[in-house]
């Protein structure tokens, strides 16, 4: 006999990929900001001066 349906679980699980689904994007954009202000700190003072013409 098979078992019937948790429907329960299966959304538990679907909401627990969906959550690491949102985490891993959250890090990988957090780690391209932490870039971007590394090298761009530099990049980001001369084009402010040359703004205030």
């Amino acid at each position: 006999m098979a078992f019937k349906p948790n429907y329960n679980h299966e959304r538990a699980e679907r909401n627990r990929a969906k959550a690491a689904k949102a985490q891993l994007k959250l890090k990988e954009r957090e780690e391209k900001a932490a870039l971007r202000k590394a090298s761009g700190d530099d990049n980001e003072a001369a084009p402010e001066e040359g703004s205030a013409e």
